[in-house]
């Protein structure tokens, strides 16, 4: 498919994958943003894609699996995704979600969340006898091993990312004495390291592309012998999402971006409108916090989600802003995406032995 703007009124999942999670949705207040009259007509820009990823899929249907295997209460460390409404429904079908694994009853079962966990923690679920099923990402669990064998070949690793996200605590725990954090670009002037011969770089996966590189611009300039990654360690998903928002945002009055606050790809998307173009730009967890006055004079709205937003959110905003006069819907399409990842191995059987049919990735299609 071509990635011109193409209008599917009718196709508003176009670019978006059918999960399994669906919570049921809370009875919509239909005109509550009101239809008032702007220069020109109104449109919708709907990025393609948008929403969930390979890697969330795949955690949230572990989650629902575990329920499904070994009945409630199944526990998870941290949030499975940053999404509040799949926290909230997981939780309704009897996950329920600690911060540590000392918060779990010896012997029951717990779920590691998409954004992994270091050997510490692996270790203190087995000292307290608990079923562990591992729901990290595979992207992540890529960048935890890169992080291993540089510091195996004792390289000092500069990890692009975000202090206290649970992916770079995951990940700065697989070798903590050889991981310095570098926040963003600003940090390289004060950066200090122990032999600027034996650097190399790696990322938390969820990153602005673009600030990312600019970052490993500055540390070059500082240090020429930095070493790259094998590969790039910045998820697709986050990649395709952000292409798709630089190609709206300079036709959008406003964009709209369905995501939790905790998200940092959902942040970066508002960050990137913002600096591709849009003259507006806020990030929403629900339709129902969409204020009227954002849509003063607006006649083009650029919509997308993060990538642990199921698509439900995004329907909803849509028909709220079909209700305000938005009922134009078009697609601009950048990507395609069709990855999977299997499931965590304890859940590719059903509790009879069999194959379950959801056993690579997790959705219906």
């Amino acid at each position: 498919m071509s990635a011109q703007a193409l209008a599917v009124q009718d196709q508003r999942t176009i670019g978006a994958p059918v999960v399994s999670l669906a919570m049921p949705r809370v009875r919509r207040e239909a005109g509550r943003l009101k239809d008032l009259p702007v220069d020109g007509a109104k449109q919708v820009l709907l990025a393609a894609p948008r929403g969930y990823c390979a890697g969330v899929d795949r955690a949230v249907v572990a989650v629902e699996k575990a329920l499904d295997r070994y009945g409630a209460p199944v526990y998870v460390r941290k949030q499975i995704v940053h999404n509040v409404h799949v926290v909230r429904t997981l939780e309704k079908m009897g996950a329920i979600f600690v911060e540590e694994v000392d918060e779990v009853p010896p012997g029951a079962n717990v779920v590691f969340s998409a954004h992994g966990v270091s050997p510490a923690v692996v270790s203190a679920a087995e000292d307290r006898g608990l079923h562990a099923i591992d729901a990290t990402c595979p992207l992540v669990t890529k960048v935890h091993r890169e992080a291993v064998r540089f510091a195996k070949q004792d390289m000092e690793i500069l990890l692009i990312g975000h202090t206290g996200h649970e992916e770079v605590e995951g990940t700065s725990g697989e070798a903590p004495e050889h991981i310095t954090i570098v926040n963003s670009p600003d940090d390289v002037d004060d950066l200090e390291v122990k032999d600027p011969e034996r650097l190399v770089w790696l990322s938390q996966t969820t990153l602005s592309v673009d600030e990312t590189m600019e970052t490993v611009r500055r540390l070059r300039e500082r240090f020429p012998k930095l070493q790259d990654p094998p590969s790039d360690d910045i998820c697709y998903a986050t990649q395709n999402r952000q292409v798709a928002i630089k190609k709206i945002a300079p036709d959008a009055d406003l964009v709209l971006v369905v995501g939790s606050s905790n998200s940092s790809n959902s942040v970066r998307l508002v960050e990137v409108a913002l600096e591709y173009g849009a003259k507006a730009a806020y990030r929403v967890d629900f339709s129902s916090e969409v204020k009227q006055e954002w849509l003063d004079g607006v006649r083009t709205i650029g919509v997308t989600s993060g990538a642990s937003v199921p698509e439900v959110l995004v329907q909803e905003l849509l028909d709220d802003l079909a209700d305000a006069g938005y009922a134009d819907v078009r697609a601009t399409v950048t990507a395609e995406e069709d990855l999977v990842f299997s499931l965590p191995k304890e859940l590719r059987q059903d509790a009879s032995g069999k194959k379950d049919a959801r056993a690579l990735g997790g959705r219906i299609r």
